[in-house]
């Protein structure tokens, strides 16, 4: 049985825990609050970039397909697997790279692995082929920095180097649920138009393949920083819940001890009173 230093000793390291976990539940709170907002606003702008999309690509002419929409035959694959840079946020980073190996496993094709985050990294390295590892960008996000990176890999679908493109990431949908997702980047999926769709009236300046060579690259980079602020989103979600039950359940072992600890020091008074009774008993009877 621990002594009552012991105990007291585990019940102040407890506290320690609690103030810790307190205060980074606190933390990931307020940065959910800016994550979240980033992520509600790049949203609409997405789903609008892909109406221009199907709209300009109401008529396509076989002549002006997409490099980024040509089909080959699957020979390898790039997963671009987001993760964030540090731990204590649950099953957050577990869950995307477990996904991952699941996709792997399904099939037989070469993989290689675009890292974004630290976690992902240090997961595949050692068995994995890393295309490149992006786990710098978490320190200054921008929608610049992952246009580079993911230009590189737009390059490397035209050349044939990758016949097909994912990103597997948390989706976010609110402070205490994130869903794990895999999308195909490349190549595209062109939407497919109906017959009666008024956009065939329209008349475009200039003409229709210029503006899908500029729409769509834009569309393709959107996607990849829209996974990624999800991603942001979801970590700070995932983190605040996780603090939130380890200050819970700190806050549960310390009251466990601290009456633990209360019936130890009652039961130490009473011997020490029995005994200072036991010894004046013997004394008289002397």
């Amino acid at each position: 049985m621990a002594n009552l230093k012991e105990i007291r000793a585990r019940i102040s390291s407890i506290s320690s825990t609690m103030q810790i976990t307190s205060a980074m539940k606190m933390v990931s709170a307020a940065k959910l609050k800016k994550a979240q907002d980033a992520i509600v606003m790049l949203r609409p702008y997405s789903e609008k970039l892909q109406e221009l999309i199907e709209n300009v690509n109401s008529n396509p002419e076989p002549d002006n397909v997409s490099p980024y929409a040509k089909q080959r035959p699957i020979k390898k694959v790039l997963y671009i697997t987001v993760t964030s840079n540090r731990g204590l946020a649950g099953a957050f980073n577990s869950s995307v790279i477990k996904e991952l190996n699941t996709r792997i496993s399904e099939n037989d094709y070469d993989v290689e692995i675009l890292a974004v985050g630290k976690k992902v990294y240090d997961a595949v390295r050692k068995t994995r082929t890393v295309f490149d590892n992006q786990s710098a960008v978490y320190d200054a996000l921008t929608f610049e920095i992952v246009s580079r990176f993911t230009k590189k890999v737009m390059k490397e679908f035209t050349l044939g180097t990758f016949d097909k493109v994912y990103i597997v990431y948390n989706k976010f949908i609110n402070a205490a649920t994130q869903e794990v997702i895999t999308e195909q980047v490349l190549p595209i999926a062109m939407p497919e138009t109906a017959s009666n769709n008024t956009s065939k009236d329209y008349v475009f300046e200039p003409n229709a393949k210029e503006i899908l060579d500029v729409l769509i690259p834009k569309s393709i980079k959107t996607q990849v920083y829209k996974a990624i602020l999800d991603s942001v989103a979801s970590e700070h979600g995932a983190r605040m819940t996780a603090m939130h039950k380890a200050t819970d359940n700190a806050d549960a072992l310390r009251n466990e001890l601290k009456i633990y600890y209360n019936k130890a020091r009652q039961a130490a008074i009473t011997n020490e009173i029995l005994e200072i009774v036991s010894g004046a008993e013997a004394l008289k009877d002397s």
